[in-house]
């Protein structure tokens, strides 16, 4: 009589395709799998010949999910349901705007430190 075979706890995982190594299916997942970034941006004086800019927060959301923002200088953090949401946080001053920049999707990463500098 055959024994059942023995029940391994990790799961089964399918092949990689031959010739990527386990670091390229890293960075491969590491891709997949990236929150998009976005910079919350005050403009002072927008739409006169004058007008200036700055970066007030730097966030991040996760497909579909919730955005993380922290300011500049750390005083605040916040969840928020969308990253539009942070725009009421930074304007309402008289003559302040703010807006969202994102940032590209990432095209590379690497496992060495020195080559992401």
């Amino acid at each position: 009589m055959a024994g059942a075979p023995p029940q391994n706890s990790r799961p089964v995982m399918p092949r990689p395709p031959a010739g990527l190594t386990f670091d390229q299916e890293l960075c491969g997942l590491v891709l997949d799998t990236a929150p998009r970034l976005f910079a919350v941006v005050q403009v002072c004086g927008e739409g006169l010949p004058d007008v200036d800019g700055w970066v007030v927060a730097w966030g991040f959301v996760d497909h579909g999910g919730p955005a993380h923002v922290i300011s500049i200088d750390g005083q605040a953090r916040m969840t928020l349901a969308s990253p539009d949401r942070a725009l009421s946080h930074f304007a309402g001053r008289p003559g302040i705007t703010a807006r969202l920049v994102w940032l590209a999707q990432p095209s590379a990463a690497t496992i060495d430190q020195a080559e992401a500098a």
